[in-house]
């Protein structure tokens, strides 16, 4: 039991769609409406369990109006 805990602590935030999200006041609801997609594979999204394919992030990107990089955790500082 430990272990699994340990494991869920220590997922990888890879994307940032949940943040995107609320920053265009937007909902999970709103989201799985508009990319056609149950609300269940969007909160999986979201809390990073499940990952969108490029091709779904591209949609997302679209529909949220964002640039498709926005909704990624960079992996490099860019400002160095």
């Amino acid at each position: 039991m430990q272990h699994k805990t340990m494991q869920m602590t220590s997922k990888k935030q890879i994307n940032r769609i949940r943040v995107v999200l609320a920053e265009k006041d937007r909902t999970n609801k709103w989201l799985s409406e508009k990319v056609h997609k149950n609300r269940t594979t969007i909160s999986r999204w979201c809390t990073n369990d499940m990952q969108p394919s490029l091709e779904t992030l591209i949609e997302i990107a679209e529909v949220l109006d964002v640039d498709v990089r926005e909704l990624l955790v960079p992996t490099k500082n860019l400002d160095n």
